[in-house]
C-alpha cells in the first residue's frame, strides 16, 4: 500500500505529520515493513523494535512518525479499510443488483476475496487486533462496506428510517466479523464455503 496517510482518522494520527517527500516515504516504509512482518510471524512477536529493524531504521526514528505498536497496526487496518471500499465502490457503481441478498452477498464476497489476497489486514481484521476507537471510526453503519450496505438499503430500497437501520447494520457487522473468523478457522476450505453460505443466509434475513 502507498501514499501519504493524511486522511486516517484521529484514533490514528501519527505522531509527526510527514511534511516532506522524504519523511512521507519513511512513514510508508515503516508501514510495509509492519505489513510484512504479520505474514511472517505471530503478532505478539511483533515489536516496535522489531519493526524498525525490519525497516532499517533506529527506534528513536520509528517514535517520530508513531508513538507504539497499536498505532502502526491501525494505521495498516484503516489503509486497507480505505483501499477495499474504493474498489467495493468501483464494483458497484458498474452493479446491476436490484435485490438485497444478491447485493449483500457480493459485498461478502468481495471482503472475503480481499481478506485471502492480504494475509497482513487478515491477521488484524480477524484477530480483532485493531483497536476499539479505530473499528468504531473504520466498521460503523457510516464507513466502510456496511456504509455501502446502508446507502443501498436506504435508497435503492428505499427504506427511510435510519436510526433503527443503523442498530440493525451494527448488530450485523458485529455477527458477521465473528462468523467470519469462525469460517477461516474451518480446516477445509469447502468447511469454510459452508460456513460462509450460512452468514449470507443469516444477514439477509435480518436485514431484508
Amino acid at each position: 500500500m502507498s501514499g501519504p496517510i493524511s486522511n486516517d482518522p484521529p484514533a490514528v494520527q501519527v505522531r509527526r505529520r510527514p511534511v516532506q517527500e522524504r519523511s512521507t516515504d519513511t512513514v510508508n516504509h515503516i508501514l510495509s515493513s509492519a505489513s510484512a512482518l504479520l505474514t511472517k510471524v505471530p503478532l505478539d512477536e511483533i515489536t516496535t523494535s522489531r519493526i524498525a529493524a525490519e525497516a532499517g531504521i533506529s527506534i528513536g526514528g520509528l517514535y517520530r512518525f508513531f508513538p507504539d505498536k497499536q498505532t502502526i497496526l491501525d494505521a495498516i487496518a484503516v489503509r486497507h479499510m480505505d483501499d477495499f471500499r474504493s474498489s467495493l465502490v468501483g464494483a458497484v457503481a458498474k452493479s446491476v443488483l436490484s435485490d438485497g441478498p444478491g447485493f449483500l452477498n457480493r459485498v461478502i464476497d468481495a471482503y472475503i476475496a480481499y481478506l485471502d489476497a492480504h494475509p497482513d489486514f487478515r491477521t488484524l481484521a480477524l484477530g480483532r487486533h485493531i483497536s476499539a476507537v479505530t473499528r468504531q471510526v473504520q466498521a460503523g453503519p457510516d464507513a466502510g462496506p456496511a456504509s455501502l450496505v446502508k446507502w443501498f438499503i436506504m435508497w435503492r430500497l428505499g427504506v427511510k428510517e435510519p436510526a433503527l437501520l443503523d442498530l440493525k447494520l451494527r448488530i450485523a457487522i458485529e455477527a458477521g466479523e465473528r462468523l467470519i473468523s469462525y469460517a477461516y478457522e474451518q480446516p477445509t476450505a469447502e468447511e469454510r464455503g459452508a460456513v460462509v453460505a450460512e452468514l449470507k443466509a443469516l444477514l439477509a434475513g435480518y436485514l431484508f
